[in-house]
């Protein structure tokens, strides 16, 4: 399945215009991938970013700390460290929001589609039954959409505290500087915390979410 979005996906370009979602969307029907499908892919995709952003941001916290307890050694190295997280830490985060953006784009599609299709139905039991699920899914997919936006909001806060620490010490790499910036390390510590405690309940969302549209 991912093989086959990565392929269409480069006929568009990437990431997707907008322009071409529906060419795209099209495509995929008619090789058998259903926009729900996209949407499970996408959900997992961007479930599958957060657990990778979640390392990272840890990882950069671990540098930090070793920055502000540095105690003989380069100094220049680890500055250069910190440098290289603060920046795998940005990419990170772009990529996450990248793959949340591609979830709403879809559900956006998938849930269009579904309400002009209710109105095709001769049978009223299966089109209110039909109706139904889709309020059901909008519901969880709501839910889920929230706490993966929730979660994005709380990597600016450590990725600006990141980066003011990197210029700081670019223009001030000594004993000094550090010393500055210890008192830095508690707000990042509890700014990561509250970052992976948000990207848990996203990832367990997004499970959970997965498994209901896979049962239908």
């Amino acid at each position: 399945m991912k093989s086959a979005l990565l392929i269409m996906g480069l006929t568009c370009g990437l990431p997707l215009l907008s322009g071409c979602q529906s060419a795209y969307y099209s495509a995929m029907e008619k090789v058998g991938f259903e926009k729900r499908d996209i949407l499970v892919d996408r959900v997992e995709d961007t479930r599958d970013a957060q657990e990778d952003a979640q390392q990272q941001f840890s990882s950069a916290l671990d540098q930090f700390s070793q920055l502000i307890n540095f105690d003989g050694g380069e100094l220049q190295e680890v500055y250069d460290n910190l440098k290289d997280q603060y920046e795998a830490s940005k990419s990170s985060a772009e990529r996450v929001t990248e793959r949340v953006d591609k979830v709403e784009s879809v559900a956006e599609a998938l849930f269009d589609e579904w309400q002009e299709e209710l109105e095709q139905y001769s049978n009223e039991s299966l089109r209110r039954d039909s109706s139904r699920k889709l309020k059901q899914t909008q519901r969880r997919y709501d839910d889920l959409l929230r706490s993966m936006r929730r979660a994005e909001s709380k990597m600016a806060p450590v990725l600006a505290a990141l980066q003011d620490n990197v210029l700081y010490l670019k223009h001030n790499l000594n004993a000094n500087a550090i010393g500055a910036l210890q008192g830095e390390y508690g707000n990042i510590k509890r700014d990561v915390e509250q970052l992976i405690k948000e990207m848990n309940g996203a990832i367990s969302q997004s499970n959970d979410f997965i498994a209901s549209i896979k049962q239908g």
